[in-house]
């Protein structure tokens, strides 16, 4: 009896962090950008929607990018722009897919580094959702590579100014 009892216990409150976790995970969507939203690493309002990234925190805070290389610049360099955050503190990384121009994940995403295609703060890490994609814009626009969110440094960020 004890047993049948413990199971359902268990079975019950394994429910309840499924559940927690789905809520929680559904939360996680990109928020549309507000008229008085200013990119924290530039001091320009984030008007620009085809480029548009966003950083989310645990703590329910979003903050606006013109592009993915401002935000890449603020990711990078959190003790400057955020001091007292982690990375560990993020719960989301979105950026605008240049041709669905929908928000996709950041952290999957792919980055066309050194193309012809300018953003509102100049040269741009171009993001897309397949890499597909990423190829024939790689293509289409000379691009020189396809990088991963990881392997952006602040030395690529440097080829970009």
């Amino acid at each position: 009896m004890k047993i049948k009892l413990l199971g359902k216990r268990i079975l019950f409150l394994m429910a309840v962090i499924l559940v927690t976790s789905l809520a929680y995970a559904g939360d996680l969507k990109p928020h549309k950008i507000g008229p008085r939203d200013k990119c924290p690493v530039c001091g320009m309002f984030a008007k620009y929607p085809d480029f548009a990234a966003q950083i989310q925190f645990r703590d329910g805070a979003t903050l606006h990018f013109d592009g993915a290389k401002d935000m890449f610049k603020y990711y990078l360099n959190l003790s400057r722009y955020a001091p007292g955050k982690k990375t560990a503190d993020i719960s989301a990384v979105f950026v605008t897919d240049y041709y669905d121009l929908t928000e996709v994940d950041g952290l999957a995403a792919y980055y066309v580094l050194g193309s012809d295609v300018y953003g509102p703060m100049g040269r741009e890490l171009v993001p897309f959702a397949k890499e597909s994609k990423a190829r024939d814009f790689l293509k289409d626009h000379r691009g020189k590579s396809i990088i991963r969110f990881r392997e952006v440094t602040p030395a690529v960020l440097r080829l970009l100014d």
